[in-house]
């Protein structure tokens, strides 16, 4: 790993209660590299929305862990959420582009709406699971820097 690229480890319990307090430290770390409000806004909803699909599906309702990486590099910041829980069916890979267009709401899967917005938002996202191991899910967005900035 790079010497450049700083990793900020977060373990929390797969709980709704704490999906609050990764949301805040990607705001301090996002807002500290010099994103613009809207960039953050459009990262605290994908975050959010891979550590609910951690807290609603991975535990059955048991307990859990989720962990949630920072990795920051120059111009971009990688976010990767894991857990070890159930992994879920993905009707598409993630290497074709998945579009709703084509289909009724209820055609989508349970967590389905969650990935597309995670795509819609960030510059990268994969996805990787397997049942009974874990789902990993590792969202990057690319610094923009404007001539005002400096």
């Amino acid at each position: 790993m790079n010497a450049e690229v700083q990793r900020v480890v977060i373990t929390l319990p797969a709980l709704a209660d704490y999906v609050d307090i990764v949301r805040l430290n990607l705001y301090g770390i996002a807002s500290k590299m010099g994103f613009s409000y809207e960039d953050i806004e459009d990262m605290k909803v994908a975050v959010s929305e891979a550590c609910n699909n951690s807290v609603l599906y991975a535990y059955n309702e048991q307990d859990g862990m989720v962990e949630v990486v920072f990795e920051v590099h120059r111009d971009l910041l990688s976010i990767t959420v894991r857990d070890e829980g159930e992994g879920f069916e993905r009707v598409a890979s993630s290497t074709s582009r998945m579009t709703l267009h084509d289909k009724e709401l209820h055609d989508v899967g349970i967590g389905g709406l969650g990935f597309y917005l995670m795509e819609a938002l960030m510059d990268e996202v994969s996805i990787e699971n397997e049942t009974g191991r874990g789902t990993k899910v590792v969202m990057t967005k690319r610094l923009m820097r404007t001539e005002a900035k400096v």
